[in-house]
């Protein structure tokens, strides 16, 4: 099977799997975000290998092309899509920005005990998982995934090349809960 059809099937079952999921009307309520039926669906066009959205009655919302890449299958709070001039962002339903996404392994930041990184000009914060919104603000040079309900992040942190990876380098590391606070 070539790539592009094994896409497009998996795309398909995606599709099909999220309208007829039954579990998205409890995740709707319970994430408080949007009723279960107010959702956009990731679309993929292979012979023009675009990304585009669609609503729950299969209306194109977001035309094909307008990002070059969508990883957000099933937009309900928020998306991260990839835009013209190659920037990973963040945006909500009505495709407002909300911010730029930390890139990690050429993707966006893993999530790690509910939180992803994102960016503010230089500095890194966390959001939620599930609604996308911010829960610690970017304030940090450097900021490592939340691991036992606490990360470890920096204000002052140098960078450094090392081949193609960067490594951070700082003096001041010091450890936050999920609240933001430093712990001890």
């Amino acid at each position: 099977m070539k790539p592009q059809h094994f896409r497009f099937i998996l795309i398909l079952g995606i599709y099909l799997f999220a309208s007829g999921c039954s579990q998205s009307t409890e995740l709707a309520k319970e994430d408080n975000t949007a009723p279960a039926e107010d959702y956009l669906v990731m679309v993929y066009d292979e012979s023009k290998h675009q990304y585009g959205y669609k609503d729950s009655e299969g209306k194109m919302v977001i035309p094909f092309g307008k990002y070059e890449m969508c990883f957000t299958d099933t937009l309900r709070a928020y998306a991260v899509v990839v835009t013209g001039d190659g920037g990973m962002i963040a945006i909500d339903r009505n495709e407002k920005k909300l911010y730029d996404v930390f890139v990690y392994d050429n993707g966006p930041d893993y999530p790690s005990e509910g939180l992803f990184r994102f960016m503010k000009g230089e500095k890194i914060g966390y959001a939620d998982e599930k609604t996308g919104k911010i829960v610690i603000d970017a304030t940090y040079a450097c900021a490592w995934p939340f691991e036992n309900g606490v990360a470890r992040v920096s204000m002052d942190c140098k960078k450094e090349q090392d081949g193609e990876n960067t490594i951070w380098l700082s003096d001041k590391w010091m450890t936050i809960d999920r609240d933001g606070k430093e712990v001890k």
